[in-house]
């Protein structure tokens, strides 16, 4: 399938993605959203893809927002639905049983600052703004973003910079900890890339395992998360991977992970 708000790069075991309205700043509307809805499915289920990549066309913005243009149209329960659409996609790429890596060069406003947080951490350009600036048109965020700012970074940072709407840049992002890394924008990709390509070396079976398990555990409490990760580490004994990383280790080669789920 074409896209034309996107687009869909696969280069396995790497996807990436492009958020592709240059024009708007690659503002986020409803056609985006189909679009990457189905992106992500084709992406979950190609079983030769070990991490996906998500970052803006152009560099200028990674995503500045919502399309107000649209959003002003729309009535109450239009931008419910709306809102609703953005959890879901952006859940989606949260639950993807790969790495997601947001590489944000320019602006991550609003509805871009909500996808990188869908992504399992952030690169940044050390030219990206980050902030969720709802507040200065009366709304607040609708795509996750008061919830997993919060998780990410605290409620007090989280409140700080939702209440006063102001954006931060990719040092105070850093400081805060909402990016992992900033880089020089013209090696912003390199960088990323290199990271992906690591994460990509390893087995799959233990990648989808850390993942979902890193994740359901932050959603209870520790006794119940170490209980979830002692299930998940006897479950990875029986992996092909798990056999081949081991005998890899004591026999002083390099394992060769052939990522089979079952």
């Amino acid at each position: 399938m074409s896209f034309e708000n996107i687009i869909l790069e696969v280069d396995a075991p790497i996807a990436t993605i492009f958020f592709n309205r240059p024009k708007a700043l690659n503002a986020l509307n409803n056609a985006l959203f189909d679009e990457l809805d189905i992106a992500l499915d084709q992406i979950r289920d190609n079983i030769d893809i070990k991490v996906l990549i998500l970052t803006g066309s152009g560099d200028k913005a990674f995503v500045a927002g919502a399309d107000i243009a649209e959003l002003v149209k729309m009535n109450p329960l239009e931008g419910k639905f709306f809102s609703r659409k953005g959890q879901k996609v952006f859940s989606k790429i949260e639950d993807l049983p790969i790495p997601a890596i947001a590489a944000v060069n320019g602006f991550a406003l609003g509805g871009g600052l909500e996808a990188a947080l869908g992504c399992d951490f952030i690169y940044a350009s050390d030219k990206a703004l980050f902030g969720l600036p709802e507040i200065n048109l009366g709304l607040i965020p609708g795509f996750g973003g008061t919830q997993r700012l919060a998780r990410r970074i605290g409620s007090n940072l989280a409140k700080e910079i939702i209440f006063t709407g102001k954006n931060i840049n990719a040092q105070k992002a850093l400081e805060y900890g909402i990016v992992n890394k900033v880089c020089e924008p013209e090696s912003l990709m390199e960088d990323v890339l290199k990271t992906a390509n690591l994460i990509a070396s390893k087995g799959k079976v233990a990648l989808r395992s850390a993942k979902e398990v890193v994740q359901d555990g932050l959603n209870s409490d520790l006794e119940t998360g170490c209980r979830i990760e002692n299930n998940v580490f006897g479950l990875n004994m029986a992996s092909e991977d798990a056999k081949e990383g081991t005998h890899a280790f004591l026999e002083k080669r390099k394992p060769v992970f052939k990522g089979k789920l079952y």
